[in-house]
């Protein structure tokens, strides 16, 4: 696997820490949180970020596909963005060669996915829901643990 492989599978698994982390805990009640009259609400963000993986899979076997999935109830939300990682990683550690490069696969549907996992941890504080901030150098990341269950925080705050 070459360096760039490793680094887009240790980004994965850094998107599903920190997604699991503004995700757990979370209300049912959070998915349709709308921080005013124009704003996505959560549940919206979550299946824009689905969507987003779900291209970077496409892309990575060289298709353009994008779909504008509708938002789901949180706990189903979530289950889509773990099963879409989960469902791309798997396709970057197999070893085939992926037909659009790597960085393009992270500057666009990554870097946008991360960006989003951001916002979903500043809407949980609007919202009255906070969680803990940590200290993410520290946290236990493992590139293919993509999945909801990650390790437990290392240095909150």
């Amino acid at each position: 696997m070459d360096g760039e492989t490793k680094l887009l599978r240790h980004t994965l698994a850094t998107l599903a820490y920190r997604g699991a982390k503004a995700l757990r805990g979370a209300p049912a009640e959070f998915a349709d949180y709308r921080a005013d009259a124009g704003s996505r609400t959560p549940g919206q963000i979550l299946a824009h970020m689905g969507d987003l993986l779900d291209w970077a899979l496409a892309l990575s076997d060289g298709r353009h596909d994008w779909h504008d999935s509708p938002a789901l109830p949180l706990e189903r939300g979530a289950a889509r963005f773990f099963k879409a990682l989960e469902a791309l990683d798997a396709r970057i550690a197999n070893g085939a060669p992926l037909a659009t490069a790597a960085e393009r696969i992270f500057q666009g549907p990554i870097a946008d996915a991360l960006t989003h996992v951001g916002q979903l941890a500043m809407l949980r504080r609007m919202s009255g829901a906070p969680f803990q901030g940590e200290n993410y150098f520290k946290a236990e990341i493992v590139a293919g643990r993509v999945g909801a269950e990650q390790a437990p925080p290392r240095q909150e705050f």
